[in-house]
């Protein structure tokens, strides 16, 4: 990180206002993807996948599915954050080199991708964990970007069901939230916080 992490946080605000002109490199966006693949998830099953739109055609696209917010066009990238409905599929490919390397045993994986598998027997929870660690990443993706110096703003005003038909969403993936990414055109009004007191409960 760039920053301090405190500071990234204090610093990031939502962002609707772009500089259009303003070009983000693929590697930008892959160091601060990179990062964001990090964040935690529920078995370390990684419940996300992530659409980059960064041409200006995909963004025109995508705009009348986000009822024509500007940041979609006037950000450099746009990042749809998608939550996996059958994460319990990565279960090999996330517990097979533990056990390789010997730091899980077999039978410990086996233990585990059976409560894995009997949990997505149910769509609901199958839903919310999509949600819920997709989040996540989207939380990090954000951070991610402030402390690479750039802007962005967390979008769930779009048209999921169009999204799903306009970009040919495999029935996989479930649309959680658009995210811009750029440099600031307009600074954001400082927005209030509620003082920690009534936020917490102390046991």
């Amino acid at each position: 990180m760039e920053q301090n992490f405190f500071e990234v946080v204090e610093a990031r605000t939502s962002i609707r206002h772009y500089d259009a002109s303003h070009k983000i490199s693929e590697q930008e966006l892959k160091d601060i993807l990179t990062a964001t693949a990090k964040s935690p998830s529920a078995w370390n099953l990684q419940h996300w996948h992530f659409m980059v739109f960064t041409s200006d055609e995909a963004k025109q696209r995508l705009l009348p599915i986000a009822y024509n917010q500007n940041q979609v066009t006037e950000a450099s990238a746009v990042v749809a954050v998608l939550g996996d409905l059958e994460a319990n599929k990565n279960v090999d490919d996330v517990y097979n080199p533990l056990v390789n390397r010997e730091a899980m045993t077999a039978e410990v994986k086996d233990i585990l991708a059976g409560q894995i598998n009997r949990a997505y027997e149910n769509d609901v929870f199958a839903r919310d964990a999509a949600f819920t660690n997709a989040s996540l990443a989207a939380m990090t993706l954000m951070h991610s970007s402030k402390a690479k110096g750039y802007d962005t703003c967390a979008m769930g005003g779009f048209n999921a069901k169009n999204f799903v038909e306009e970009f040919k969403v495999s029935d996989r993936y479930l649309p959680v939230m658009l995210i811009s990414i750029g440099k600031a055109a307009k600074e954001a009004h400082q927005s209030e916080r509620f003082d920690l007191d009534r936020l917490t409960t102390w046991l």
